[in-house]
């Protein structure tokens, strides 16, 4: 017989407007498995491997912002979902983690899948909380109640973000073959309205006139989704004041002649750093993390300037060490408001020439030398990323592929979002969560990868959900080919063996194996001739493997670094 206030935690799901649920199979967790299978209004997706399940179900809330329910049974499976959990935490995604669990007499006692699973995900969620354990008693049925509310509501909370429910379930586990499950419509449901956060009068007042003091302001956008309306603020605030609007691919706010795009590549040339021409006095930082080390370690550099960071509510983060002011309102509402006021600051001119100039150099020497160069992983992304078709959708994977795409930028493809897990930026569930935005749109996916994520990742793709809109270019170059670009390994003899982990496999089997068509390439050629067909919207799900040497690879990147240190401003 399965619980009422189970059926009850399911309907409670859905008025509340979770659409997906990702399961794991497993019988401690059957109640819940048959009551979401049995809803009407959910859609109930069966993953077996619980870290990949996890990360689907990152990349569907991801893309719909709406809390995406996963359940597994227990024991390590729990586990296993730690990766996603702590990159939804880092993310600020919605999940609702519900574990199934043995009753708490059984933990310790040698019991099959028994492990401690309260608080199993520590500091990495928003809140951890255990459902009762027998929910006979009416005061009972109203905890749990209360319970799923409270866990739903707060993971949509600002900033939202995977919150844990861990279920101890009994035996019997199965209904009867006749037993009806009734999901009840007139289950309580506890709304929160979302706060309007916002500063009073005074305080813009006090804002307006101390940017008057500044001369040099620095804007720097992170990780963020799509937003036309934010990216307008900004840009009116920048039009009015000559301030610099500096912007990571993962920001998705780069417009090529308007933003600061080319920032990765010119300020690899360290001399650049000490330029006083470059200095801000003002940085203005909205959003999540950066891609750029150049960008970091070069403001890192900076001395006595201001740092205000805007963001509503939440812990902020002193990514830059000099962090003076936190600003608790919308970026959008920020912006807007102080374009507001009688005066605006003037930026010195020499100032945002200085910026634009050595943006415009970065640009000419990136794609001059893509033009020049021989064929290598490096060249290949530029050509991918070139390529992408319009209304699409762009996932990087972590390691050189994410690195390689912020040198090289998106700008040219305005209506491209692209996204990252950069909250933990670990390999381990880059293609999982590419192929849960796949599900949750008719757009076009594409996921730039590198052997080593694709390999370590690829039971994403072992289940019966494979997504027709899905497309993956894999840059295989045998191994962990980002060690060789990094001065410390690259100079040890363990490079190879320890590092960079060498392997022979290719992706060929693993795309027959799950239905994905194969093409593979060596050369540019090739690579032009593929790209011809693979984003055929009619052509289903297909996976594009660029073979490389790491050598070679990292031969043509270091030239790539030299010429860089050419620039001058």
């Amino acid at each position: 017989m399965i619980l009422q206030p189970i059926v009850d935690l399911v309907e409670i799901c859905a008025r509340k407007g979770v659409q997906d649920v990702v399961l794991s199979p497993g019988s401690r967790c059957a109640p819940l498995t048959i009551a979401f299978a049995r809803h009407p209004k959910l859609r109930v997706r069966t993953v077996p491997d619980e870290r990949s399940a996890a990360f689907i179900g990152l990349g569907l809330a991801q893309q719909t912002r709406r809390p995406v329910v996963l359940v597994c049974t227990s024991g390590t499976a729990a586990y296993n979902y730690a990766p996603a959990v702590a990159e939804a935490f880092y993310q600020n995604i919605p999940l609702l983690v519900l574990t199934a669990d043995r009753p708490p007499e059984w933990i310790d006692q040698l019991d099959g899948q028994t492990i401690r699973q309260s608080h199993i995900y520590g500091k990495h969620v928003k809140s951890s909380l255990d459902f009762p354990v027998d929910t006979t008693h009416p005061d009972a049925q109203w905890h749990a109640n209360r319970l799923v509310n409270e866990a739903l509501n707060e993971a949509l909370a600002f900033p939202q973000g995977p919150v844990h429910l861990n279920i101890p379930l009994r035996e019997p586990f199965y209904p009867e073959p006749d037993e009806e499950i009734k999901f009840n419509d007139k289950v309580r449901v506890i709304e929160e309205m979302p706060s309007a956060y916002g500063l009073p009068e005074e305080a813009w007042q006090n804002l307006r006139a101390e940017l008057s003091k500044f001369s040099r302001i620095l804007v720097v956008a992170g990780q963020g989704q799509k937003c036309p309306n934010t990216y307008e603020a900004v840009q009116l605030f920048c039009r009015a004041s000559g301030a610099v609007f500096v912007t990571d691919v993962i920001s998705n706010l780069q417009i090529e002649g308007e933003t600061i795009n080319y920032h990765d590549v010119f300020l690899g040339a360290k001399h650049l750093h000490a330029e006083a021409a470059l200095q801000p006095d003002l940085l203005i930082t909205f959003h999540q993390s950066l891609i750029s080390k150049n960008m970091k370690l070069f403001l890192r550099k900076q001395q006595g300037l201001q740092h205000w960071h805007v963001q509503p509510a939440g812990f902020v983060a002193d990514t830059f060490q000099f962090l003076t002011r936190i600003i608790r309102t919308e970026p959008k509402d920020f912006f807007l408001k102080l374009n507001q006021g009688e005066t605006s600051p003037q930026v010195k001119p020499a100032f945002t020439q200085s910026w634009h100039s050595l943006n415009f150099k970065g640009k000419s020497i990136l794609e001059q030398f893509q033009k020049n160069s021989p064929f290598s992983e490096f060249q290949a992304c530029h050509t991918v990323l070139r390529n992408l078709p319009d209304n699409s959708l762009l996932h990087l994977a972590n390691s050189m592929s994410v690195r390689y795409a912020n040198l090289i930028g998106v700008a040219d493809k305005e209506n491209v979002e692209v996204f990252a897990n950069r909250g933990t930026s670990g390999i381990d569930g880059s293609t999982s969560t590419a192929v849960g935005a796949a599900l949750s749109t008719d757009n076009l996916v594409t996921l730039l990868t590198g052997d080593m994520a694709f390999l370590y990742d690829r039971n994403a793709l072992w289940h019966n959900y494979l997504p027709q809109n899905f497309r993956v270019v894999v840059l295989n170059n045998h191994g962990g080919g980002i060690f060789r670009m990094i001065e410390g390994p690259r100079n040890q003899p363990e490079l190879r063996p320890f590092f960079e982990t060498e392997q022979r496999q290719t992706a060929q089997k693993t795309a027959e194996d799950m239905g994905l068509n194969y093409l593979k390439v060596t050369d540019a050629a090739g690579l032009a001739e593929a790209l011809n067909t693979f984003f055929d919207v009619s052509a289903g799900p297909q996976l594009l493997e660029v073979e490389t040497s790491s050598p070679e690879n990292y031969a043509i990147f270091d030239q790539y670094r030299k010429a860089v240190q050419e620039i001058k401003l």
